[in-house]
């Protein structure tokens, strides 16, 4: 549990921590309640309310600021009215496979391991430094994660070199079952990343990958996979997402540009066509009798 000064705000953190919430919780709230106690009195409402209102930050930082405040408010019994800020909605633009694999390459292990679970499985930070040995089916090349934010369960499917590198990496630190696969918390495992990246994009001169942040590897994920199945129930089963909206912008972040290469076949026959279905092309048209069907490389 992070360690807060003021003790007011020590018992907030002990009563979460009661609760069970997540480590991830117990840290963003003491972060806010103490920037709060910074800059205004916490026992007065309206000076934490003007102070988050004439903050100079996005609402999706002055939404975290209330929700904190609004813990703290309902421990100590302070009537409050806790403002509503709307999450602006932007879209971030996908990293390109090129650079995504760049910054895999020139990673450290385990860094390089982490970050290739992130783009073979879409998981979020905290989910990844929460897998144990045992979440972790080698025979089968199959993880199974703790899914947070209640999502559902979920079975994500490695590739046979990201396999390898697992079991390597349990071999070379001698781990147990029950021990965790890394040694991180989502905090330390984003600023590894963000120096890495930071150095290398400074040798290579190129800023475009200091635009790449650690969640836009699960984002990538999840906008390859819908490129390839186009089946966005599927997809949002696979992300662990609770709501369809979710997933749906993904949809939307899906660029073309890259991998817009296809393969096409020609069927004559029901069997044909069967066994190209099976093999997840898609129909397009007809042509002198014969089917054509495509299935993107």
């Amino acid at each position: 549990m992070p360690f807060a000064r003021n003790p007011t705000i020590l018992n907030i953190l002990i009563k979460l921590k009661n609760q069970n919430r997540s480590d991830y919780t117990i840290q963003t709230t003491s972060k806010a309640l103490t920037t709060l106690s910074r800059y205004a009195d916490l026992n007065k409402p309206e000076q934490v309310k003007a102070f988050i209102a004439n903050k100079q930050s996005g609402n999706g930082y002055k939404r975290n600021l209330s929700l904190a405040y609004n813990k703290f408010c309902d421990y100590y019994k302070i009537e409050w009215e806790m403002p509503t800020y709307k999450q602006e909605t932007k879209l971030r633009r996908i990293p390109t496979t090129e650079n995504v694999n760049m910054l895999i390459a020139k990673a450290r292990k385990p860094l390089s391991v982490k970050l290739t679970l992130s783009k073979e499985t879409g998981l979020r930070p905290i989910e990844l430094c929460n897998l144990k040995v045992k979440d972790v089916d080698l025979d089968h090349k199959t993880i199974y994660p703790t899914t947070a934010k209640n999502g559902s369960a979920r079975a994500l499917k490695i590739s046979n070199s990201l396999q390898t590198m697992i079991t390597n990496h349990i071999n070379t630190k001698k781990l147990n079952p029950n021990d965790k696969l890394f040694t991180c918390t989502p905090q330390n495992y984003g600023k590894n990343y963000r120096q890495m990246r930071n150095y290398l994009a400074e040798k290579l001169v190129n800023p475009t990958l200091k635009t790449i942040s650690l969640y836009d590897f699960r984002h990538y994920f999840a906008t390859k996979l819908y490129a390839k199945t186009r089946d966005i129930l599927y997809v949002r089963q696979q992300m662990g997402h609770k709501k369809i909206e979710t997933t749906l912008k993904y949809v939307q972040l899906l660029n073309l540009e890259e991998d817009d290469e296809w393969t096409c076949k020609i069927a004559t026959t029901t069997k044909e066509i069967a066994e190209l279905v099976e093999h997840g092309f898609i129909y397009v048209t007809e042509l002198n009798g014969d089917k054509i069907f495509k299935k993107r490389k």
